[in-house]
């Protein structure tokens, strides 16, 4: 199945966290975790995002585009919450697996695994202040079960970079399995994929 046929989730509250639909509306919560976690945010998203200069104009055109996409069913990107609505604790992003990124990227099996039978592939990260309570692990448990019960995916991944290590080492203490290595063009770490 393909995740623009794919009725999004509206979303997920538990005990720790709400995770919705990112709007426009957020920029200023998005805006100073981003800032606050911007040094492993450049190793996760292997690139020189977000700057030191990266201002809140700046944010907001990502946030555009990013609700622009997920109504367009292009990609669905949802934030995470403090329970209060008052601080943003981190992001997830559901990508599908025919975008373009993957497009001109080598992909390679680890085993007998096809990338074409998974819809999407899930990416995801945690305010650095919240790290050491391990929110990324308690996210990580909550995503499963919730992309398992509340989306119509069939086949997803849980995709991060070899050298954002935290969360490799992260995944690592779960039952998940490495599925597939994906090297970008220009970029020095290649992705790693989970299921």
């Amino acid at each position: 199945m393909r995740l623009e046929n794919v009725e999004p989730a509206d979303g997920l509250t538990t005990d720790e966290f709400v995770l919705r639909p990112i709007t426009v509306a957020d920029v200023e919560l998005d805006y100073a975790a981003v800032m606050e976690s911007r040094e492993y945010l450049r190793t996760w998203e292997q690139s020189g995002w977000p700057a030191d200069d990266f201002t809140v104009d700046g944010n907001r055109a990502d946030l555009e585009g990013l609700e622009q996409r997920h109504t367009e069913r292009k990609a669905y990107t949802y934030t995470v919450l403090n329970p209060a609505g008052t601080e943003c604790l981190g992001c997830v992003y559901l990508m599908p697996t025919d975008a373009r990124s993957f497009a001109g990227a080598r992909i390679t099996p680890v085993g007998d695994h096809r990338w074409d039978d998974y819809a999407a592939a899930v990416y995801f990260w945690v305010r650095k202040s919240r790290l050491a309570a391990q929110l990324d692990r308690v996210l990580l448990d909550a995503l499963r079960t919730w992309l398992a019960r509340d989306w119509n995916l069939g086949g997803h991944l849980f995709v991060t970079n070899e050298q954002f290590t935290q969360q490799v080492e992260m995944i690592g203490r779960t039952d998940l399995e490495l599925r597939f290595e994906i090297a970008e063009p220009d970029k020095p770490g290649r992705y790693l994929a989970y299921e």
